[in-house]
């Protein structure tokens, strides 16, 4: 049963050291590293970490910003560890899932993070339904106007082959053949 630590900083002018000196205080045995936003998707040291850790694990962050992008990748993430069995812990916060305190701090995160999801869809759809009603429309732009059916129809009139039409056209067969049939 190992207790690691993750820690990460934004940019490369910052330190480390702070969350290192803070997870080393705490005891950990081993400690993933890195800097890079926490925007970036591709944290390859995060990735590591959880890749490394193993049942009955303990993973130990100084703060709940250094590990999540949002209140919904932090809980993916607690979804990820609780599924290996891993526990987690968050040294400058109360957050620590293996007393009920800590669980339900991190149950209270997940409401908000859901709520948040909620109201960002609803902020959606409410936009969508104001473009449209502005005559905005959404989706790929029609490929057979009117005049490119025309076009189609007189080459075929002309002779021309399907895959000929298709070719000149830039179109798939379903679509001449859809041209055609209007």
């Amino acid at each position: 049963m190992a207790t690691v630590g993750y820690a990460r900083v934004s940019s490369l002018g910052q330190s480390l050291e702070v969350q290192r000196d803070k997870l080393t205080a705490f005891g950990v045995d081993k400690i993933f590293e890195e800097k890079r936003s926490g925007l970036d998707s591709s944290r390859i040291a995060l990735k590591q970490c959880l890749d490394y850790l193993r049942e009955g694990d303990t993973l130990v962050i100084s703060r709940i910003d250094r590990l999540a992008r949002s209140a919904e990748d932090l809980l993916r993430i607690v979804r990820e560890l609780e599924g290996k069995g891993v526990a987690f812990k968050v040294l400058d916060q109360p957050i620590d899932t293996k007393d009920a305190a800590g669980r339900a701090f991190l149950g209270m995160l997940a409401v908000f993070a859901e709520f948040e999801t909620s109201i960002r869809k609803e902020r959606q759809m409410d936009g969508i339904e104001k473009a449209k009603s502005k005559g905005v429309r959404f989706g790929r732009k029609t490929l057979l106007t009117e005049n490119v059916i025309e076009t189609i129809k007189g080459m075929r009139q002309d002779g021309k082959t399907v895959p000929q039409i298709m070719d000149r056209m830039g179109l798939s067969k379903a679509s001449v053949y859809r041209a055609l049939g209007k």
